[in-house]
C-alpha cells in the first residue's frame, strides 16, 4: 500500500529547513548498515562462510535476544536501543528509513528536537521490551528501527488524524483512494495485530512489538498534548510507504 500523506501548513513550515534528529536518525542508520557485515560492502568481514559467522555475531552481539534481555545483566539491557540501528537487509532498512523519512519530519517539528530524540529512542525501548516480556523464553535475535517508527505513526495518528491519505491498495488494483489518516493507520493497526494474533514462534517480523511501538505513541501523544491539538488542515504532501 503506498500512501500519500496531506500535511499541516504550519507543520509544513516548520520543516521546510529540514527535521535535523530526523535526518540524522537516517543517516546514522545508513552508516551503520554499510559498515556493518550484513551490507556485503565492507570486505574486512570477509567473504561466504566467514561473512555469514559475521552477520550471525554482528545480530547476537547488537540485537535484542528475549531470553538475555530479561536476565537483566547491562549489556543486555542496552540491546534495545542498540537494535534500533541494526537491519537485516538493504529493504528491511530502506522501508523503515523511509517511513522515518515519511512521518518523522511533523512528529519532530511538534515535539521539538530534543524530546523527538529522546521519544524515539524510548518507545523503541519499550516496543522491543514489550515483545521480550511476551516471549520470555525466545533466543530470536530481534533488530530493527519498526518498533520506534510504528511509535511515530502512533503519534501521528493522534496529532494529524484528518490529513488526507491517498492510498494504492493492491488487492483493489491500485487504485487511488483517499482516506483520512485516522481510517489508514487503525486499518495498519488491525493488520499488526491480526499477523500477532496469527505469527507462529519462528522467525519472522515481531508484529508485538510494532503493536506495542505504536501504543506506545499514541498514548504519549495523548497524555502529552490532551484535546484540541491535532491538526486539521492539510497542504501539500510527501509520498511513502504504509507499512514499516
Amino acid at each position: 500500500m503506498i500512501s500519500r500523506w496531506g500535511t499541516a501548513k504550519g507543520a509544513v513550515r516548520g520543516v521546510a529547513a529540514g527535521p535535523p534528529v530526523t535526518y540524522g536518525l537516517i543517516a546514522l542508520c545508513f552508516a551503520i548498515f554499510v559498515i556493518s557485515p550484513v551490507s556485503g560492502l565492507n570486505p574486512a568481514h570477509g567473504l561466504g562462510d566467514a561473512l555469514l559467522a559475521a552477520q550471525s555475531d554482528y545480530f547476537e552481539r547488537w540485537g535484542v535476544i528475549p531470553a538475555q534481555l530479561l536476565t537483566g545483566s547491562p549489556r543486555a539491557l542496552l540491546t534495545p536501543l542498540t537494535a534500533l540501528f541494526i537491519h537485516g537487509s538493504w529493504l528491511h532498512l530502506l522501508g523503515n528509513m523511509l517511513f522515518l523519512y515519511v512521518f518523522g519530519a511533523m512528529a519532530e517539528e511538534r515535539l521539538g528536537r530534543a524530546e523527538f530524540a529522546l521519544f524515539y529512542l524510548g518507545a523503541g525501548y519499550v516496543a522491543l521490551l514489550a515483545y521480550a516480556l511476551a516471549n520470555p523464553e525466545s533466543r530470536q535475535t530481534l533488530v530493527g528501527a519498526s518498533g520506534a517508527i510504528s511509535a511515530v505513526l502512533g503519534a501521528f495518528l493522534y496529532l494529524f488524524p484528518k490529513a488526507r491519505v491517498t492510498s494504492l491498495f493492491p488487492f483493489l488494483f491500485f487504485l487511488p483512494l483517499r482516506f483520512p489518516a485516522w481510517v489508514v493507520l487503525i486499518f495498519w493497526f488491525v493488520l499488526q495485530w491480526l499477523a500477532a494474533r496469527n505469527a507462529g514462534s519462528g522467525p519472522g517480523v515481531a508484529y508485538l512489538a510494532h503493536l506495542a511501538g505504536f501504543s506506545a505513541g499514541f498514548l504519549y501523544a495523548w497524555a502529552r498534548f490532551g484535546r484540541g491539538t491535532r491538526v486539521k488542515s492539510s497542504a501539500a504532501a510527501t509520498e511513502g510507504e504504509s507499512k514499516p
